[in-house]
């Protein structure tokens, strides 16, 4: 009986001191990661601060080109999008494109495509989107189309062989798309109220890989 319980008094000390050891082992284990993770999060603001810094630079030398161009383009401050009435490239309701509207683009989207494209952000750019928007004059699904038709219109001739840059033309299909925003998205005039000529407009617009940033920062955060 003595021997018995001299064994037992043995094991649980031993025991005791496995459980210790396992124990630290996990806190050892968790320090490790903790220290790993705030590795990788400062690594994601990196990323996250240069691709920023790169929106940035890019609306400022876009702001150096067109601001005060005779083009009349007016730049979005916060999306770098570059935004222009309609009226400039169609008539009213109409999606075909006016003989001067050749002239304003043949000058337009090579200056526009020079910024984005041979300025060092073209690793950045994930996507050069045409944009149409309407008023709402008409159902959302009439312009819905129109807007569309539009933003297509600006697309094919752009694309096409009476274009003079062809030798761009390689450089925009890779990250062309063209979309139609019906009334969705009007805007307002100096007096903050809704206006349909303000609304009746084609935008070009770029996007940054977002998606892949954002990627890249979910495998950082293990997840």
């Amino acid at each position: 009986m003595f021997h018995r319980e001299e064994e037992e008094s043995h094991f649980w000390p031993s025991f005791t001191d496995l459980l210790t050891a396992i124990l630290l082992c996990f806190i050892l284990i968790f320090i490790i990661m903790m220290v790993i993770k705030s590795f990788q999060i400062e690594e994601m603001k990196r990323t996250i601060d240069q691709i920023m810094g790169v929106r940035v630079d890019l609306i400022n030398d876009l702001n150096d080109e067109f601001t005060g161009s005779s083009l009349n383009v007016e730049v979005d401050e916060k999306t770098g999008a570059l935004i222009f009435n309609t009226d400039i490239l169609f008539g009213f309701d109409d999606a075909v494109l006016k003989p001067q509207a050749f002239e304003f683009l043949d000058e337009f989207v090579p200056s526009y495509l020079d910024v984005l494209l041979e300025s060092g952000y073209e690793d950045y750019i994930s996507e050069i989107i045409i944009e149409g928007h309407a008023d709402q004059i008409g159902s959302y699904l009439y312009n819905l189309e129109l807007s569309q038709q539009r933003a297509f219109s600006v697309a094919e001739y752009i694309l096409s062989e009476d274009f003079p840059y062809q030798h761009i033309q390689e450089h925009l299909e890779e990250k062309l798309t063209v979309n139609g925003r019906s009334y969705t998205e009007g805007r307002t005039d100096e007096e903050g109220n809704y206006s349909n000529q303000a609304s009746r407009r084609v935008e070009f617009k770029f996007r940054l890989k977002d998606e892949e940033i954002l990627e890249r920062t979910r495998e950082l955060l293990g997840e």
